[in-house]
């Protein structure tokens, strides 16, 4: 660490319960450090945020902090309880930050601050915690789940945000995207203990199986069977790696049958549908509009969807993706053309509100109505073999729902809805607060079944794993509909113009500010003016092909000198990166300056 850390951990130790939550775990955190903090649900991740940040005490462990530094948490779930209006809780605490600041802020994402705190949603409430935290200038801002309840347009705001921001901060996310976009080093918390690597998120996963396929020689190395909770692990880390390429093969397969279903223009060829594609269509929507008073949110909209078709529908809040979904499932009907249904069709719906999960009610409650055994789409199975299944330590049947995590609760209304006979499953954002072993579980639960998938989400990466087919709102009412992913879709959104969100048209895109009028920068200062741009894209490609070879699971062991050797050269391109930003940004200062 090339700098003096701004706050240390030594010696941290916290017990829950009966036994140790983590013990013996160093924490260093420098001045310009961006973390990702990877953990499974329960591990302690937000705990570990909580002592950082002081709010509670650890049971062991020297705590040291440069004074004067100012630390912020963005909560996961932040208590709006008290607060009349949003703009009250950003104006809580001690430390409040100034309400113009605030407010700027606020004008950016589009959130009304005035807006009454009981009456607001999940994502005005998560925008409000933003405006708060972002505007208390802080020095390390400590990040539980920052684009739950986000649309694409405010994740992207954020984004940047954290590019240009210049303290450090630690993130806990299931949203790999905005990691591997973010972050530069990784602290993983496995087990009750601590790793750090200096590599970001784009790294992890080939350094995560590194290490277990390390532990387990070791362990066949001492005539030892090694106890990992890592689900997959148990499996084969190889036998994992063949299935996810086996899925992603057969994900790219049922996407080119559906290119091959699209008419030029992009929607579906009805007329021409043989027999075959006929009796396999489940839903049929043909010239669909709908209107909200004199505004039309969808116009022309024309589909056929198959039985097994995984459908991703993305759009920023307020473009009518949720409108889309319920006139698709039968709850609301266009105000033109038709939407036909199969009269087979049987769907389930996981929403945001996570409804059936009461604190009171036990897992054995939840998952099977109290009973020992629970029947999965036809085939009875003991409860506790099924927990195992999601992940769960199969003694937790008696547990009672209040004592699980926010991610631990989701995986378990993911366990009981998916038991459930049906042949439409509509998933609302599934992929809140779910740890990454979670979602990769839930990308095979989705790649297995049989049924026709309906997913409304924010999640990048989780798309682009997951659907055959995107539609995408744009807020024009136009929906387009693209054979593939999310990147799919964002290419073809990038070649023609696009309807912004206010938290988008707030942030335009970078470019280059005007030349000068009236005055020249230096010969030095106006070659790296004109040079560093390129050079900062040549060292991000240079991390991304670094990181790409990295990415291969047996490097490590093959060669750990070469594994080892990238690491320490990202580790100075991102360096060498950070330097090059801040003398642009001085430099275009000065180009704007001269220019006003």
């Amino acid at each position: 660490m090339s700098a003096p850390p701004i706050l240390s951990y030594e010696d941290l130790a916290l017990q829950q319960g009966s036994g140790w939550l983590f013990s013996d775990i160093d924490v260093h955190i420098g001045p310009r450090d961006r973390l990702a903090l990877i953990g499974r649900n329960g591990a302690g991740k937000t705990t570990l945020l909580k002592l950082i940040a002081g709010r509670i005490d650890a049971d062991r462990g020297k705590r040291t902090v440069v004074p004067g530094t100012n630390i912020v948490m963005l909560e996961q779930d932040p208590d709006f309880a008290p607060f009349d209006r949003l703009i009250d809780y950003c104006l809580s605490g001690e430390r409040a930050p100034p309400e113009h600041e605030i407010r700027a802020i606020a004008d950016q994402l589009g959130i009304d601050l005035d807006r009454e705190a009981k009456t607001a949603s999940g994502g005005e409430r998560r925008r409000a915690a933003i405006c708060r935290a972002l505007a208390s200038e802080p020095d390390l801002l400590l990040l539980d789940e920052p684009t739950n309840h986000l649309d694409l347009g405010a994740i992207e705001w954020l984004e940047d945000w954290l590019t240009r921001y210049k303290g450090a901060f630690i993130v806990i996310s299931h949203d790999r995207t905005f990691l591997t976009r973010l972050t530069r080093q990784t602290l993983w918390l496995d087990r009750g203990a601590l790793r750090r690597n200096e590599i970001g998120f784009g790294g992890y996963e080939a350094w995560m199986e590194a290490v277990y396929a390390e532990e387990a020689r070791a362990a066949e190395r001492l005539d030892a069977k090694l106890k990992i909770e890592a689900h997959w692990l148990e499996r084969g880390v190889t036998a994992r790696r063949k299935r996810n390429q086996g899925r992603l093969a057969k994900l790219m397969e049922m996407r080119a049958q559906c290119a091959a279903m699209l008419g030029p223009q992009g929607t579906a060829k009805l007329a021409a549908a043989t027999d075959e594609v006929k009796t396999k269509t489940v839903i049929a929507a043909e010239g669909v509009a709908k209107n909200f008073g004199e505004r039309r949110i969808i116009r022309d909209f024309t589909l056929r969807i198959q039985r097994g078709d995984r459908i991703g529908i993305v759009g920023a809040n307020g473009t009518g993706k949720t409108t889309l979904i319920r006139m698709l499932t039968g709850e609301m009907q266009p105000d033109e053309g038709k939407i036909a249904l199969s009269k087979t069709l049987t769907g389930i719906i996981i929403d945001q509100q996570r409804k059936l999960l009461a604190p009171e009610k036990r897992v054995r409650d939840v998952l099977a109505d109290g009973s020992d055994w629970i029947t999965v789409r036809g085939h009875k199975k003991h409860i506790q073999g099924y927990l195992k299944e999601f992940l769960f330590d199969p003694n937790l049947v008696e547990a009672r729902i209040g004592t699980l995590s926010g991610g631990e609760r989701s995986r378990l209304l993911l366990a009981r809805e998916f038991a459930r006979e049906a042949n439409l499953l509509v998933l609302d954002e599934p992929t809140n607060d779910l740890d990454l072993e979670t979602l990769d579980l839930l990308q095979e639960v989705i790649a297995d079944y049989e049924g026709t998938v309906l997913i409304v989400s924010h999640d990048r990466d989780f798309l682009d794993r997951t659907v055959t087919l995107t539609l995408g709102l744009d807020g024009s009412g136009k929906v387009d509909i693209i054979a593939g992913g999310y990147a799919d879709w964002e290419a073809k959104r990038d070649r023609r113009p696009q309807y912004a969100t206010k938290a988008q048209k707030a942030t335009p895109a970078p470019a280059a500010p005007p030349p000068p009028k009236s005055a020249k920068l230096s010969y030095k200062d106006q070659r790296d003016y004109d040079l560093l741009p390129g050079r900062i894209e040549e060292i991000e490609a240079a991390i991304a092909k670094a990181e790409d070879e990295m990415s291969d699971a047996g490097l490590y062991s093959r060669n750990p000198a070469r594994f080892s050797e990238l690491t320490a050269q990202i580790e100075k391109w991102r360096a060498e990166k950070d330097a090059a930003e801040e003398r642009w940004l001085e430099l275009a200062e000065m180009v704007e300056g001269m220019a006003s």
